[in-house]
Formats: C-alpha cells, structure tokens, sequence
C-alpha cells in the first residue's frame, strides 16, 4: 500500500492518503488484508446474526478494514480514472454519442472490492474534498442511521456537474451478504441541457461454497431530454457448487424510448472489455476498456495542509489507518473506539440541547414516496487541497 502521510505540527493534524483500489495484482496493499484463516473468521463473526438481518449497524473488527473511508471509495470511482471520460462525454457531436459515452463513464464506476475487508463507516458530517484537473469532487455522510452520503462535484471548464445520493442497506442471507445501494446518481451536461440519471448495482459478497464479491443487479440509464434509455445488467454466473462460471458479466441495451426501438446491444465484463453492438447494421466496436481506464491510478496528494477540513476522511481516520498499516491491531482497536466514542459524545450532547444535526454541504430531505434526496448548497464545489494526478 502506497501511503503519504503529512503531519503539520501547528495544528497537530495528521494526514494519510493511501493508493486507490485496483484490479487484482496491481495493487501492493492485496497482500496485507488476506490473513489465514480469513473465511473462518468472517464466518465467526455472522454466527448470531439471523438471515435477513440489517448489518448498517454491525460493527467490524479493524483487521477487516481497509485503510479508509467508504466516502474515499465513492469519490475514486468518479476522480480516479486513467482516461477523462467525463470530457468525452461532453465532446460527443449528436444525443446518441453523448449518451454513449456516459454509458461507457457509468461503466467506468464500478470498481473492484476484495472479499473478507471493508472501509470504515463514515461518521456523521465526515467530508472527502479532492481535484483532479479541472474537476472538484465533495462527499458528506449526511446520515449515520441510517447512512446515506452525498456527492457533488462540478467541472467549470466542461460546464459538468454531477450530483449523487446513496444508502448502502447490506443484509446478511446465510451464506451471502447483499449490500443493496439505495438512491439517484445525476450527471448534467449543462452546455447541452442534458441531465443523465442512473442507479448503481448492488454489491454481493458470497461466503460460501466459494468465497467472492461481484456487483450485481439492474442499472437504469436515462437521458431525462432525448429520452434514450439503457437497460444494463450485472451479472455473475456460477457453476455446480460455485465453481466456475462467468463473472462480473454486463449486458444490456440502448432503447429510444419515444419508439421503443432497441438501437445497441451492450455485452461484456466490466472488469475488461465492454461492446456495442448496432442493431441496425451489426456493427460491434468496444466502448469501455477497463484496463485503459483504472489501471495504474496513483495515490493521490496533499497539496495544502492548512486548508485540509478537520471533517476530512484521510485526516478522522488517520490514528486508525496508520495502525492498519502498520498491522498494529490493539492500536487500530483503540483509535477506531476513540473515533467512535468521540461521535456518541457529540450525539448525546445534541440530544441533551434538543439540537438536530444539520448538513454543512447539501440541503436533504426524506420521504417514504421519494426515499433521501440531497442537493447541493453552494453551485461548484471549491479546489480541493487533496489532488489525484
């Protein structure tokens, strides 16, 4: 694991920025979290949870965690990218280029996990401020019970904006574990008054017969303007007692919805390539290479200490990432209690002043009909003091 720690004594902050998450074999963290015996224990730790159970408050021990937040997770997906898929999108010449090209970026979202380790769980208010280029990237939890994080991030060169909000709902089924992602992801092409809406996949961990994590489920793409639609679908395919089989599958296609007519057959794997198909004349060409796209991804840097938020994920979780790191256990329990301790403190100080935490970045709201929706305060997010190159 490539780390950059920054300390700025004045202060008394501690910075840690570690290597985004990669295919397989490319990244040198792999090795540190595939302890013996990895299966026995995770399975140790669902022996009293029932079937169907809600886990968004089950709490794991440090040495299942990666070194960071879900909230860093959810910002690599949109900042770490080997290719500016974002400014392709905006240079496609008709609707049915554009369209394609954000398929292809939504694509592009779908990062690996490893099976047995997690990030932390955002804390209440925690943020995840970073740039890359001219693309400005700000996350909250603006939730903890249950968690739901924001997203926005603005290009004012592409005239880009995007703006998401997500709950994670995992739940144990016996022998998997289906984290089900709640919410709309929004992609606005402002210079062609074109607002794209999307889902994400649910991620499924598998622990028996043969331990996996693959991203699952139906992914609805939408142009809400020329009302072209694509209809995806994850998949992972096993074989007589889970040997075998196809995995991390998408197919799909693109409809015009005014007619009906299916324009393009999309198949592939996301973790390789991706084609389309045209149906009109048979044509195939490949629209997503995902080695091109997230390989070789570099930890990102620190570029102002003083202007790092103290609600920054790489600075909350610091004590706690450095002991990982260091494989530190009894440390690593101890800074992640005093992390969580210390949020259990403010919440029973609120509740004993009858005050209600309000969000610093997004106006949301709830409602049974519409589920949590967030929007932005401010209309761009700020250059960042955390740069991914």
């Amino acid at each position: 694991m490539v780390v950059q720690v920054n300390k700025e004594e004045k202060k008394g902050t501690k910075i840690v920025l570690t290597k985004p998450l990669t295919f397989e074999g490319e990244s040198d963290s792999d090795e540190a979290y595939r302890a013996p015996n990895l299966l026995q224990r995770i399975l140790s730790l669902f022996k009293n949870v029932r079937p169907g159970s809600d886990l968004t408050r089950f709490q794991l021990s440090p040495m299942f965690n990666i070194p960071k937040s879900q909230l860093q997770c959810y910002g690599e997906s949109v900042y770490c990218n080997a290719l500016d898929l974002l400014s392709m999108c905006n240079s496609g010449q008709s609707p049915l280029d554009r369209f394609i090209s954000v398929v292809a970026w939504c694509i592009s979202t779908t990062r690996p996990a490893t099976f047995g380790v997690a990030p932390y769980n955002p804390i209440l208010g925690e943020t995840h401020h970073v740039s890359k280029g001219n693309l400005n990237v700000l996350l909250e939890q603006v939730s903890h019970h249950p968690p739901v994080t924001a997203l926005h991030a603005t290009d004012e060169r592409e005239n880009i904006e995007m703006i998401w909000c997500q709950q994670p709902v995992p739940k144990f089924y016996g022998t998997s574990v289906e984290a089900q992602v709640h919410g709309k992801r929004q992609l606005k092409l402002l210079n062609h008054g074109e607002t794209y809406e999307m889902n994400c996949p649910h991620l499924l961990f598998r622990i028996l017969p043969i331990p996996g994590v693959d991203w699952v489920g139906p992914v609805n793409i939408r142009c809400l303007e020329t009302g072209l639609v694509a209809e995806l679908s994850f998949r992972s395919s096993h074989s007589f007692l889970g040997l075998g089989g196809n995995h991390k599958v998408i197919k799909g296609k693109i409809i015009d919805s005014s007619s009906l007519k299916v324009l393009y057959e999309v198949d592939g794997h996301w973790d390789r390539i991706v084609q389309l198909k045209d149906k009109n004349n048979g044509k195939v060409r490949v629209i997503y290479d995902a080695k091109e796209v997230i390989s070789g991804l570099q930890t990102p840097i620190l570029k102002d200490a003083e202007c790092v938020w103290p609600t920054e994920s790489a600075h909350v979780w610091s004590e706690l990432s450095q002991a990982i790191m260091s494989k530190e256990w009894e440390k690593a329990r101890e800074a992640k209690q005093a992390v969580e301790e210390r949020q259990r403190e403010l919440t029973k100080e609120r509740e004993s002043k009858g005050e209600t935490w309000v969000s610093k970045h997004f106006m949301v709201s709830y409602s049974k009909d519409v589920g949590w929706e967030c929007s932005p305060i401010h209309k761009c997010v700020s250059v960042a003091p955390i740069v991914s190159e």
